[in-house]
């Protein structure tokens, strides 16, 4: 079916939200990354996100190294491939820092008024900002501006405050220090009455609690999901249950079920997922690579088999791989069979 329009995303964030489940966000890169995530998801019998990075964007050009065309051609061929599946997909931009906010999120805002005014539906559903490298009040107070444009385009604004660890998009937090990555209460209650001024937006909330982009060895992550709890119980009491955010799941690859359930119950209704989909994609790979060495390559003046060197063979051993990562993501997040249909 078509990917969602604006009030088909309200009630899906508002149905996880109700029933204590999250939708796997993947993030993509390639027309194969964007299959293998709609396969997956169609699978599972799950309504998903799919989302590009600036990082993703410009991979998705070339040589032109594009952010902005890059997502739109992702996007363009994600609203074509989505209309041939019975399940809901939702479009998203994922981590815009500051420095980008005029030659990332603003043109790609502005590509979706354009087509608006065109009678068409919106290119992505959703944008987020991230504001974490910057003060709190300049964060809240560029995330305003930034809702004032989404709302007026029926477009949903996810925000950060506090830090995720690790390295994403060749951004690197290793020298933030460790209380960065924990979101206070106050914090909390600063977003809240920050993004409530502007009236009949909707937004989701990336609360970080010690989450770490990427994968690591045990113990190298701590993870406080109670300061969710801590935070929406916060809110809650000043400003009643409605205040109650949608809260977003960033560095989700490699955590344990019990930490990702835990924070079902508190408020997650989207988890990021792209470092355990990256190695899902690239492990079958590999093993084609490594079990047809001699048939991928002209050794000893050999010709090798064609349609083992032919990418559309390792490629789609990748995308199977990835698809099944996805469905394993829909079954940690319990949206498995919860799809909204038509």
């Amino acid at each position: 079916m078509p990917v969602v329009n604006y009030q088909k995303y309200v009630a899906m964030l508002e149905k996880a939200h109700k029933e204590a489940y999250a939708y796997p966000a993947i993030n993509i890169t390639t027309t194969d990354t964007m299959n293998a995530a709609i396969e997956g998801f169609a699978a599972a019998n799950s309504d998903g996100i799919i989302q590009v990075s600036t990082g993703g964007g410009a991979h998705a050009s070339g040589n032109l190294k594009d952010m902005v065309l890059g997502s739109i051609m992702l996007a363009e061929q994600a609203h074509r491939v989505a209309e041939k599946y019975d399940i809901n997909i939702a479009l998203h931009t994922d981590h815009c820092q500051t420095d980008k906010i005029d030659s990332f999120l603003k043109p790609l805002i502005e590509e979706t008024a354009r087509r608006r005014a065109a009678g068409l539906p919106n290119l992505f559903n959703s944008h987020m900002y991230d504001g974490s490298a910057v003060p709190l009040k300049e964060n809240m107070s560029n995330a305003v501006e930034l809702m004032k444009i989404c709302a007026k385009n029926e477009i949903i604004l996810e925000v950060e405050a506090g830090v995720v660890g690790g390295e994403e998009d060749g951004v690197s937090t290793e020298s933030v220090g460790k209380e960065k990555l924990y979101t206070t209460p106050a914090d909390m209650l600063s977003v809240y009455e920050a993004l409530s001024t502007v009236k009949g937006a909707k937004y989701m909330f990336a609360a970080t609690f010690g989450n770490v982009h990427g994968v690591y060895k045990p113990g190298n992550v701590v993870l406080k999901p109670s300061i969710l709890k801590d935070g929406q119980d916060a809110v809650m009491e000043k400003y009643g249950k409605d205040a109650r955010f949608f809260l977003v799941f960033h560095g989700g690859s490699g955590s344990s079920i019990e930490e990702i359930h835990e924070t079902l119950s508190y408020g997650v209704i989207k988890m990021n997922v792209d470092t355990d989909t990256q190695y899902a994609f690239t492990r079958p790979v590999v093993n084609h690579m490594l079990v047809n060495y001699d048939k991928v390559l002209k050794v000893d003046g050999e010709v090798g088999v064609k349609k083992l060197y032919d990418p559309r063979a390792w490629l789609k051993a990748g995308r199977k791989g990835m698809a099944d990562r996805v469905v394993q993501a829909c079954n940690d997040l319990k949206s498995t069979g919860k799809s909204m249909g038509r």
